[in-house]
This record gives structure tokens, C-alpha cells and sequence, in this order.
């Protein structure tokens, strides 16, 4: 009897992709070659990706998307301040990236300071400035709707840039189960919506001191 042909699904794809990815130490060289090796089709594939480096952006989208599925489950988020829903945020998403941390080590090791740069991380940045906005409370925003606009862009663009340097802490982290990023994720975190209330000096210098130990103490 014939065994029936597993249903390919994006997920499918996606898992596909990353064990090729950690067991060749490179990306596939084509979506034929990549589809053959995984018995389906490159039209099955491109029901859901129009190219390989599609699959990279959607990998990083769902890690977000799975962060986010995850908080809600918490019954208590949807009560938490919006400082709470970040720190939860980063906590949930860093813990997604250490479980993967092979995979993501290796697809972003060639880039180096330049993660602002990477095109699979496209799909991340439009998804992750959504969630910014979707928490912003009122608290930090200034009453005049036309400057609330320009602030909370600014919000979403500075929360943004936050995010890579603490992804770009972590790909150097070398501390037992990444503790020193939780302390980055704590403190930076606390310093930015000090920023946004403008009452920043005390967590500036505590943040300052722990980033001049870490990066120039230790070297």
C-alpha cells in the first residue's frame, strides 16, 4: 500500500528550512534543490513563499507571532501597564530565540553590528512596531493629537532600535543561561520609559555603569 504524501504547510516549510540550515551550515542553493530534497513540489512551496529569503523573514515574524500568542494566554496581561507588557515581551521572545539560538546565531553571524541592515528581519521590524503600537497608553503620550501621532512613531522607531541592540547583546552573551541579558532586558527596558516620563537620570547611570562593565571592563 502507498503511504499518502504528508500535507505540506507553511510550519512544514519553516521546520524544513531551519534543520537544513543547522545541519548544511548554509542556506539551500534553490528552492528546486531544497523542495527534491524534502520530497514536495516548488509549486507546494511556492503556495506559501515566493522565495527562500521569505522563509528567513517569515521564521523571525514567527517568533513574534508565537511571543505574542503566548502572552495572551497569560489571563493577567491584558491588565498589565504597558512597561509590564515590554519587559513580558522581551522575557517570552528571548526565551523563543535561546530555544532556537543555533539557528539564529547562524543566520545572523556574518552581519555583526550591522542587524539593522538584514533583510530577514524585514518581516520582524513591521511586526513588532504593530505590538509597540498596540500597547501605547496614553500615560506617555502628549495631549496634542498631532504631536501624539509624531511621538508615537517615534516610540515605535526608538522601541525598534532597542530591540536590536538587546538581540545584538545576546548573540554575545556568553554568560550562564544568557543571565546578563535579562539584566540588559530589565534595565534598558526601565531606562526607556523613564526616557518617555523624562525622569531618566538614576537608571541612565545605573545602565551606563553595567554596559561600561560589560564592554569595557571585560575585554
Amino acid at each position: 500500500m502507498t503511504m499518502k504524501k504528508t500535507k505540506v504547510t507553511k510550519e512544514k516549510i519553516v521546520s524544513l528550512y531551519m534543520n537544513y540550515v543547522l545541519e548544511n551550515g548554509e542556506k539551500p542553493k534553490s528552492v528546486y534543490l531544497f523542495a527534491k530534497l524534502n520530497d514536495f513540489t516548488e509549486t507546494e512551496f511556492y503556495a506559501f513563499f515566493g522565495t527562500i529569503e521569505s522563509v528567513e523573514k517569515e521564521i523571525f515574524k514567527m517568533f513574534l507571532e508565537m511571543t505574542v500568542e503566548l502572552l495572551h494566554k497569560d489571563e493577567n496581561y491584558a491588565d498589565y501597564d504597558m512597561k509590564s507588557k515590554m519587559l513580558s515581551f522581551y522575557f517570552t521572545f528571548f526565551e523563543l530565540l535561546t530555544a532556537n539560538r543555533s539557528y539564529v546565531t547562524m543566520s545572523l553571524r556574518e552581519h555583526g553590528n550591522q542587524l539593522k541592515n538584514l533583510i530577514q528581519l524585514s518581516s520582524l521590524r513591521t511586526s513588532f512596531k504593530k505590538y509597540v503600537a498596540e500597547i501605547i497608553t496614553d500615560d506617555y503620550l502628549i495631549k496634542q493629537e498631532k504631536i501624539q501621532d509624531f511621538q508615537k512613531k517615534a516610540i515605535q522607531e526608538s522601541a525598534w532600535i532597542q530591540l536590536l541592540l538587546t538581540l545584538k547583546f545576546w548573540l554575545e552573551d556568553e554568560s550562564p543561561a544568557f543571565e546578563k541579558t535579562d539584566i540588559y532586558i530589565e534595565k534598558s527596558v526601565k531606562l526607556s520609559f523613564e526616557l518617555m516620563n523624562i525622569a531618566p537620570i538614576d537608571s541612565l547611570i545605573d545602565f551606563g555603569k553595567f554596559i561600561f562593565k560589560e564592554k569595557v571592563q571585560n575585554k
